[in-house]
């Protein structure tokens, strides 16, 4: 049966236990995975890649089996999905399962395929397809953007950030993402600071840096300074980005002391934390202790006015300042 990502409701939810979402647009995919099946759901959710699912499914159905007797629902996600989990889906369908929902996640899929063929012309299964946002789609989220949290952009970056979407909301949530951490300090950004900050087209990473000097990868590091052409123009850009995601580092540790669960922290913390750096973030929060995040984010202070005092050799200094973290 076939669903459309617009019109769905919660009578289309309740009435399949099997569900194939595929396409191109994987932000819209979570966001409807994330409303219509995660949100307010009380049961256990497990997540799987096809290859584990599949060479595991005896140990992994056994357990689903044991387990839906005693637990009112359960969730099933399962990744990057072909046709090779067809006769397992027949063999999960005989079963009648009430109360387990099994979610398969795929790409694109064009009309020769035959698991989106199997989906499509049964009435037990449901399939939902995501394709490309539109233009207008995606410039509709910015605005809605910059109106929530208060940011001036000029038509040039918002026309910017919209192609460099690729046609899909997660790659444009993941660059918001990162103006919303800069933009603490700063609500109206020129041009040139959202051309370096986004960097699905150029060769920039100043977010993922920051990432990964937070998480103390010495390795990948020197990785990104050695693969991008940052000038000296860029390390008060660098330097900002540093310093705003410590302090945000700092807070969720804080937070973490006092409540002593990470995951309640990371998913609660506002402005929240794009899903896709969730799993950064907890590495950072191992990687420091709260004193030493303190004395660093002091450094990072003194480091800004330094590079401001010493521009024509500003990227050396920063550059043996961040590996060596």
């Amino acid at each position: 049966m076939i669903l459309k990502s617009y019109s769905l409701n919660i009578a289309d939810i309740t009435n399949y236990s099997i569900f194939l979402l595929y396409g191109k647009n994987h932000g819209l995919k979570e966001e409807i995975i994330d409303k219509y099946f995660v949100k307010n759901f009380q049961g256990d959710i497990s997540k799987y890649d096809e290859t584990d699912f599949t060479k595991n499914f005896d140990t992994i159905f056994s357990e689903i089996l044991n387990k839906s007797l005693f637990e009112d629902e359960k969730l099933i996600i399962i990744s990057r999905t072909t046709d090779k989990i067809i006769k397992i889906i027949d063999q999960i369908s005989s079963k009648k399962l009430d109360n387990v929902k099994f979610i398969l996640k795929s790409g694109n899929l064009d009309k020769k395929s035959k698991l989106r063929n199997t989906f499509e012309k049964s009435k037990n299964f449901a399939t939902i397809a995501f394709y490309e946002d539109k233009e207008i789609d995606l410039y509709n989220i910015i605005l809605k953007f910059l109106n929530e949290n208060k940011i001036k952009l000029s038509r040039e970056s918002i026309n910017l950030l919209v192609g460099r979407a690729s046609g899909d909301r997660q790659n444009l949530k993941s660059e918001l993402d990162k103006i919303i951490n800069y933009a603490s300090s700063n609500k109206e950004l020129e041009y040139e600071t959202i051309k370096k900050l986004t960097n699905l087209s150029e060769n920039y990473n100043v977010g993922e840096l920051a990432d990964q000097f937070l998480s103390k990868n010495s390795r990948k590091i020197s990785k990104i300074l050695n693969e991008n052409n940052y000038s000296d123009e860029d390390c008060i850009l660098i330097i900002r980005t540093i310093l705003i995601k410590s302090k945000r580092l700092l807070e969720i540790i804080e937070k973490n002391i006092k409540l002593k669960n990470i995951d309640f922290v990371i998913n609660n913390i506002k402005p929240p934390i794009f899903w896709k750096d969730k799993e950064i973030v907890k590495k950072q929060v191992k990687a420091w202790d709260l004193e030493d995040l303190k004395s660093k984010v002091y450094e990072i202070n003194e480091m800004e006015a330094l590079i401001k005092n010493n521009s024509k050799n500003s990227l050396n200094i920063l550059s043996d300042f961040i590996i060596n973290y």
